[in-house]
């Protein structure tokens, strides 16, 4: 592996749709008052804020040496493939990516969007960083909930018409349901080495067999948030596309998948929230014709 695609691979590309869909979701929720330059400048600010928390991960987890023999995605620090100091750079120039579009859009909209910029950066460096990073105390999965399904979908909608409604912030429960169990299959590949490391993540405290229905429960929640949205139109039951995959999915993951099973089952929750976002956002798109 070259050293470019370490690189690439260190970013976790595995992880972006978790940054994608809610901005494709809070646009289409927008309608035909959506513009292109504030679309392009928020996911900007998504996958500027995805990658840079990847990378404080592996700065921060590699220090500690946490991320030693380690399955799964490509750790930068823990393989020795980049320097510490190189990869918090990294992070660093990744969330100054991320500020910088940010504070154009708060030039354009409102400059309290400011504050939640500034507090989703903290949110993802203290992720794995600083002296009580809260990844430690499991509480990963109500940060990316929050900042990865309400904040990314409602701000997203909120940049392009300056206002929130109930239909996108349920839709934002269902983004924030999948980036969820994303983070859930990934704590629970990690679940043994992070006991033997001292990383208490939320699969830690709740075990294996709980982390895999927690799992089942996250995914099952976002269809059901589809089912909700019908008392506003029933067009938003095309995001039931993704049951087939949801529920093969689940099987998997119920059944015992371990390893790099695990790991294609993480690619695959991916492509599920890209394909139950798409599914949504033309749903939105024919509530808006």
């Amino acid at each position: 592996m070259t050293t470019r695609e370490q690189w690439i691979a260190g970013a976790r590309p595995k992880t972006l749709p978790a940054a994608i869909a809610p901005v494709l979701v809070g646009t289409a929720f927008a309608g035909y008052n959506a513009t292109v330059l504030h679309t392009f400048l928020a996911l900007v600010v998504a996958l500027g804020l995805q990658v840079g928390v990847n990378y404080a991960n592996d700065y921060s987890d590699g220090i500690k040496g946490t991320d030693t023999d380690r399955i799964g995605p490509m750790r930068l620090v823990g393989s020795g493939a980049a320097t510490p100091k190189d990869v918090r750079n990294a992070a660093i120039i990744s969330f100054l990516i991320a500020a910088t579009a940010g504070l154009v859009i708060s030039s354009r909209t409102s400059w309290l969007l400011l504050i939640v910029g500034a507090l989703a950066i903290v949110a993802a460096w203290t992720y794995t960083g600083g002296p009580k990073p809260y990844g430690y105390q499991a509480l990963g999965e109500v940060s990316v909930f929050i900042f990865f399904g309400i904040v990314a979908t409602v701000g997203t909608y909120y940049i392009q018409v300056e206002s929130v409604s109930r239909e996108v912030l349920l839709a934002s429960f269902a983004m924030g349901a999948l980036a969820c169990a994303i983070l859930v299959l990934n704590n629970l590949r990690d679940l043994e080495k992070d006991q033997v490391a001292d990383k208490k993540t939320l699969a830690v405290v709740m075990g294996d067999q709980s982390t895999r229905d927690l799992y089942k429960w996250l995914m099952f929640f976002a269809l059901v948030m589809s089912v909700v949205l019908t008392f506003f139109s029933y067009f938003y039951l095309f995001a039931l596309i993704s049951l087939p995959l949801i529920s093969k999915s689940v099987r998997s993951v119920s059944a015992g998948a371990h390893g790099p099973a695990l790991i294609e089952l993480l690619a695959k929750t991916g492509r599920i929230q890209i394909i139950y976002a798409a599914a949504l956002s033309f749903a939105a798109l024919l509530v808006a014709r």
